[in-house]
């Protein structure tokens, strides 16, 4: 599937190194304001080659809205966007079209189609989340006439973690790795130096809160919101398990010190991560997402071609040598996109919001 979502929907093509990138969005009510400068913002802050901790490869990552606006607002018709590859280095890539990259998609995606894009990894390529991103960027302009915020940055690199308590999102909207706690960040960032000096890669995991959600959002067996989100972070490139709340705490602790005591003027804390049955009950929304280490290293490799026959190889070519980096912007833009969605479908879930529309 290349489609995410039911009622706020959006569709991703092109490959890493194709002639473009895009998305088209459906779902979208008319009459938003498409603010065209803030959806370049938001892929500026995923653009690659802007400090020495992504890729080389620069991009400028221009959008460019081809459909479903009309005098700076949505139609309510699909809204379709490109970016146009311009950094694109497919010849570092001619040494690894008959063999499989260890840690990539080439092996299955070979086993599953017979045909693969080896330049950049193709459609495998986390290229494409720069298409998610502008998606997400629509969704965070409804969300935003709403009262809906959504903040995330990094909260564990290579195992080094900050601490909850100073965790500051505006600090990392400033910081060049989005590190949460600035205490650790300078750990945090010779660790990816480290890694990438020893030409190897490391992991790292991204925090994404939510807030101004209101309760009633998502499905209470299929459709779950926490399984939504699981769903959305899960499908970026790279994420190997997410956290909703507790997370893995909540299956070492007791229930009495994990459900959160409900008093008149709210909850008293939040260890369900601001859903409970699936919905969502007013708290923040808390998702943690877990990155593993960029698979494209520059160390010898072993592995098999495709007449399966053992090879060793190095590879070339420009890589992050942490994509938590980068993936913390794509982190945003799902749980936008979630949140959007959820609130489309939630509105025929009462007679009254129905009578409200229709009744005046």
């Amino acid at each position: 599937m290349n489609s995410f979502g039911e009622r706020f929907s959006f569709t991703t093509f092109g490959e890493s190194h194709g002639k473009a990138i895009g998305c088209i969005v459906d779902g979208i009510p008319a009459g938003l304001e498409v603010d065209e400068a803030f959806i370049q913002a938001e892929l500026d802050r995923r653009r690659p080659g802007k400090t020495e901790l992504e890729t080389a490869r620069k991009e400028p990552d221009r959008v460019e809205i081809l459909s479903g606006t009309f005098e700076g607002r949505s139609t309510g018709t699909p809204i379709a966007m490109l970016i146009f590859n311009q950094d694109k280095r497919s010849r570092d890539y001619d040494n690894v079209k008959a063999l499989f990259r260890p840690g990539h998609a080439d092996f299955t995606y070979w086993h599953k189609y017979g045909i693969r894009d080896y330049r950049g990894g193709g459609r495998s390529s986390a290229r494409e989340t720069a298409a998610r991103v502008a998606a997400g960027a629509l969704a965070k302009l409804m969300l935003g006439k709403l009262g809906i915020g959504i903040r995330a940055g990094i909260c564990e690199i290579g195992g080094i973690e900050g601490r909850e308590e100073r965790f500051d999102f505006e600090h990392a909207i400033e910081s060049e790795l989005n590190a949460l706690d600035p205490e650790v960040e300078s750990a945090q960032r010779e660790a990816i130096m480290q890694a990438k000096r020893d030409h190897d890669s490391i992991g790292g995991a991204v925090l994404t809160v939510a807030s101004g959600v209101p309760a009633g959002l998502g499905e209470p067996i299929y459709g779950k919101l926490d399984a939504m989100l699981a769903d959305a972070m899960m499908s970026i490139n790279a994420a190997k398990a997410v956290e909703i709340g507790n997370g893995i705490e909540a299956a070492r602790i007791r229930g009495s010190r994990n459900n959160d005591p409900i008093r008149p003027e709210g909850f008293e804390s939040n260890n369900a991560g601001g859903i409970l049955g699936g919905i969502s009950n007013g708290e923040e929304i808390v998702v943690k997402t877990y990155f593993k280490p960029t698979p494209s290293i520059f160390k010898e490799q072993k592995s098999v071609n495709i007449e399966n026959e053992a090879i060793e190889y190095k590879l070339k070519g420009r890589h992050d040598p942490c994509v938590a980096i980068r993936g913390s912007i794509v982190c945003e833009a799902m749980m936008a996109i979630v949140l959007a969605d959820a609130l489309l479908l939630n509105m025929g879930s009462r007679m009254e919001y129905l009578e409200r529309v229709y009744n005046g």
